[in-house]
This record gives C-alpha cells, sequence and structure tokens, in this order.
C-alpha cells in the first residue's frame, strides 16, 4: 500500500493529471505523468475499470499496478503526478510483461513530462524535426 502522502485522492487531482500530463500506453496499461514541482511528493492513481475483468482480476491488477509505483516512488520520490490506466489485457498479462509495459510507459511519459529524475531524457518538438539543410548557391 502506497502511504496517503504518494496517493491522488480527488477527481480533480485525477482529471488535472490525465488533461494536462503528458501520455504514453502500452499494450497493458496507459500511464499519465504531470510534473508538480520538486517540492511536492509523487502521488499516484490508478483506474482499473470494469472492463478489465471481475473484482478479483481487478484488485490482482491494482496490486501489482501498485508495487510497481512503490519502486518508481523510491527511485524517484519527489515531484510528479502520475495515474495509471490499465486497459484490458491487463487482467491476462504475467508479471513480467505488466511491469516492462509500466516501465516503458513511465519512462516516455514522464521523459516528455520533464518530471525530475528524468533530467536529460526530455525531448521538445525541435528536438524531433529534422534540420533543414540550406539550397547551396
Amino acid at each position: 500500500m502506497l502511504p496517503e502522502q504518494h496517493r491522488i485522492r480527488t477527481s480533480a487531482q485525477f482529471s488535472a493529471t490525465t488533461r494536462s500530463g503528458a501520455r504514453n500506453g502500452r499494450r497493458n496499461v496507459v500511464v499519465y505523468v504531470r510534473p508538480t514541482g520538486e517540492e511536492h511528493p509523487a502521488r499516484f492513481g490508478f483506474v482499473v475499470s470494469k472492463a478489465v475483468g471481475n473484482a478479483v482480476r481487478r484488485n490482482k491488477v491494482k496490486r501489482r499496478l501498485r508495487e510497481l509505483a512503490q519502486t518508481t516512488v523510491r527511485q524517484a520520490p519527489y515531484g510528479y503526478d502520475v495515474v495509471v490506466r490499465a486497459l484490458p489485457p491487463a487482467s491476462r498479462a504475467d508479471w513480467a510483461e505488466l511491469a516492462a509495459d509500466y516501465a516503458k510507459a513511465w519512462r516516455t511519459a514522464s521523459a516528455r513530462a520533464g518530471a525530475p529524475g528524468t533530467a536529460g531524457t526530455t525531448t521538445t518538438a525541435a528536438d524531433r524535426r529534422p534540420a533543414r539543410e540550406e539550397p547551396e548557391s
């Protein structure tokens, strides 16, 4: 269980993160990351709908995602809000597959958002655009 200081609890916090945060999706999860400043503790929220499965499957997925979030908090405990949305295939995914999808989605979304702990990995639209070549005269 995540400590209370590391939990997103209100719908306003969920909405702010999902609407203004950077997003990255994989087969099993979609991760939204919104930077909040290095003085604020990292907070996590989870969305696991009935499409994922019955209550037993949903709770199993949530427990796994909470464990992955705790690992992230240990590595970078400040500066961002994260919402992790489980997709229906997550209920059939094994631990390794779910962990790999979460890790890849977290790295990409946090780099896009510029979250603390990801320094040097952010890219801007200008970085992704190829340089224009000047015509020779």
